[in-house]
């Protein structure tokens, strides 16, 4: 017995070597996959702006970029709809948004198509090379909040927000948005065409306010009955007060047994 003491003290040893390099070299855990909000302010009724409609759903195809998860909004907005054509995804809520951006980047108006990267870059929506670079540098910032969604029942989406700056005023909002849309257009100006859509927001409201660095709420969705749920997807984000930025964000695709009307 005593000759086998010093034999089970040194596996030991090296079983307390092993596990100590092996934590020594233990990667890091992967960091947490940036979010990117893309707005694109457009309207059926305007001739310039089926490509930058184009633009916004190859940008949502293209999760990725430069390690960024880019998450795309098309705010159809209203203001065209008196020249002809009624565009059927137009909000006046929408309309205002955009207002709002054009104080906030000193604007003399809204105009279409607008993209909107993050809240802190503006430029014409049909640019693709302008909107690849504001969606890397908007990548490189660091992501302040941290956004999760979860359905806790079929209509029924917890939003919760940990981790954002005390000091800074942030409200949380969501979108409801649908893909693979399209509409014959019978008038205006691009009268004759069948105009496809990506990520239009069908949905958007605020939540509510951060409140020292948290947030969470248990949304009720109803899903109106001409919404295609496997082309539906949620998208929660945080944004500070005044400076527009957007600080954190999530998505997540719908419930498959979430029904019509509920």
């Amino acid at each position: 017995m005593k000759n086998r003491l010093p034999w089970l003290q040194g596996i030991l040893l090296l079983v307390v070597v092993a596990v100590l390099v092996a934590m020594a070299f233990k990667p890091p855990a992967p960091a947490k996959r940036k979010t990117v909000i893309v707005e694109l302010f457009t309207s059926e009724g305007c001739s310039s702006c089926p490509p930058a409609d184009a633009l916004l759903s190859r940008l949502g195809q293209d999760l990725s970029s430069n390690g960024a998860e880019v998450l795309p909004l098309g705010f159809h907005v209203d203001y065209w709809d008196h020249q002809g054509w009624r565009d059927r995804f137009s909000s006046h809520a929408f309309t205002e948004r955009q207002q709002s951006y054009a104080t906030r980047f000193r604007l003399e108006s809204p105009y279409t198509p607008q993209m909107v990267v993050d809240g802190q870059t503006e430029f014409v929506g049909n640019d693709s090379g302008r909107a690849e670079n504001a969606i890397v540098q908007a990548a490189a910032h660091e992501q302040e909040a941290d956004v999760q969604l979860a359905w806790t029942a079929p209509d029924k989406l917890m939003v919760r927000v940990t981790g954002a700056k005390n000091a800074k005023p942030a409200e949380v909002r969501l979108a409801i948005t649908e893909d693979n849309l399209s509409s014959n257009v019978a008038r205006g100006e691009n009268e004759g065409r069948t105009l496809r859509h990506s990520a239009v927001v069908r949905d958007f409201r605020l939540l509510g306010k951060v409140s020292n660095g948290e947030f969470q709420k248990e949304v009720t969705i109803k899903r109106e009955k001409d919404w295609k749920l496997q082309d539906l997807r949620a998208i929660a984000f945080v944004q500070m007060i005044p400076d527009a930025a957007i600080e954190g964000a999530a998505s997540i695709r719908f419930a498959s047994s979430l029904s019509a009307g509920n």
